[in-house]
């Protein structure tokens, strides 16, 4: 389970959008769960000076997927649907985001996401549905 659990931390942190765009952010994985941090940024900003909806849409999403991810040890996984809610604007410090499994099946998978602020204040939330792909997890993706 450890290496299953590397390998998709891995193949998280060499993704080019996390390797060149997010290239502060962390992961820790384990069954079910997954954290993701980032340290905030001004090149995150939109023209209010806080992060842009779009930080806080890849991250609550890269939790939970890579939570489902942590319990499917042979295929990809694909986002289907991914609702977020916005609590409060961030404009400094680091942010996590822990996504974790709601529900399993064959095929299809839920998962709940919250983003906190470095205080531990919950700033956005999320829920997704994930499906299995046709894909394998082998080294020609990055696993």
């Amino acid at each position: 389970m450890k290496n299953h659990f590397k390998k998709l931390e891995e193949m998280y942190l060499k993704a080019n959008i996390n390797s060149s765009v997010f290239d502060s952010s962390t992961i820790f994985i384990k069954e079910g769960e997954a954290k993701i941090s980032l340290n905030v940024s001004k090149k995150y900003f939109h023209a209010l000076g806080a992060i842009h909806g779009c930080v806080y849409f890849k991250l609550l999403d890269d939790a939970a997927y890579f939570s489902v991810s942590s319990i499917v040890k042979d295929y990809f996984i694909l986002t289907t649907s991914f609702q977020i809610n916005i609590l409060k604007p961030v404009k400094r410090g680091k942010i996590h985001a822990i996504g974790k499994v709601k529900f399993s099946s064959k095929n299809l998978f839920t998962a709940q996401s919250s983003l906190f602020n470095e205080q531990g204040v919950e700033v956005a939330f999320g829920t997704g549905n994930f499906v299995l792909s046709k894909s394998e997890l082998t080294k020609n993706i990055g696993y």
